[in-house]
């Protein structure tokens, strides 16, 4: 199967690593020096001190790609046109595009490109790391769950090639409870763990720590549970904690963007909880903070005392 990887990020990296041993992977980002790198040295992946080396292939120009079947999009959330570009130029005609991307809303926003026929979204438990260029760190295992509303023969293929790479996965005709089952566990760990600055297990076993992840939860809960949502798990609280002493020493995709003073994706995060609950007359105090701090942080880079 040949697979375009739209961002060499954390998590485009990680996928990369377990997919290119079996299949040919196209890393595609705008990120030269991490292109050159893994054409140069390789993508290294290390997972409890061991660390692999493989060889995807690594360009900033999606054409080159030549057609691929599947483009899976893993950028933050304001790159989103730019990948479905990206993803337009590197896919075959008969080639799907599939968003793995944290929040709620990147589907939409492709569909606009490439038309909502050609794109679907997943939802990955994985957890990964940039450490380096050229090197991830695998900080979690998890299921990946494609949608199966659109190409069910090709989405079968990707379930089958994820499988063969030891990426436990699924298909679901019904991905919401999905979605917001991670949402919920985004918005529990990423706005504090980049506000804080602390990897996912402080979460865990901090009592003030969890104590504000648990005010942050239930605002969630109540705006899914006003939408009609049902979560994938009995108990959202003992559901986060549990993800994020698995993913202890994780480092949040939110901190990764406040430590590189990158913008944060966390309009389709908390920010999504804001609005949902806007529109509904909920109140969601908490996460309406979070979003206000995390945003001063998005927009002060260059002003922060290390």
């Amino acid at each position: 199967m040949k697979i375009a990887i739209i961002g060499a990020g954390a998590m485009g990296c990680l996928l990369a690593s377990y997919l290119a041993p079996h299949h040919e992977v196209w890393l595609v980002d705008g990120w030269q020096t991490q292109v050159d790198t893994i054409n140069q040295q390789g993508l290294r992946r290390e997972r409890d001190g061991v660390t692999t080396t493989c060889h995807p292939h690594a360009t900033t120009d999606a054409h080159s790609v030549g057609g691929a079947d599947v483009a899976l999009v893993l950028v933050k959330y304001h790159q989103t046109n730019w990948a479905a570009q990206q993803a337009a130029d590197a896919l075959a005609p008969h080639g799907i595009c599939l968003t793995l991307q944290n929040g709620i809303g990147g589907a939409d926003v492709l569909a606009e490109t490439l038309g909502e026929a050609r794109v679907t979204r997943g939802v990955t438990s994985l957890g990964a790391t940039l450490i380096a260029p050229g090197l991830v760190r695998h900080a979690g295992m998890g299921d990946t769950v494609f949608a199966t509303t659109i190409a069910p023969a090709s989405i079968n293929q990707l379930i089958t090639a994820f499988d063969q790479s030891g990426l436990p996965s699924h298909g679901s005709e019904n991905l919401d409870s999905l979605v917001w089952g991670k949402l919920i566990v985004n918005v529990g760990i990423n706005a504090l763990t980049g506000i804080l600055r602390i990897p996912n297990g402080i979460i865990a076993s901090n009592a003030g720590a969890r104590s504000l992840m648990t005010l942050a939860v239930n605002e969630a809960i109540a705006v899914a549970a006003a939408l009609g949502i049902s979560l994938p798990y009995a108990d959202p609280i003992a559901h986060v904690i549990a993800v994020a002493t698995a993913t202890a020493a994780n480092r949040s995709s939110t901190l990764q963007d406040v430590v590189r003073g990158s913008p944060s994706e966390i309009t389709t995060i908390n920010g999504a909880i804001v609005r949902y609950a806007g529109n509904l007359g909920i109140s969601v105090p908490i996460n309406q903070l979070l979003c206000d701090i995390i945003e001063i942080v998005d927009t002060t880079p260059d002003s922060r005392i290390l």
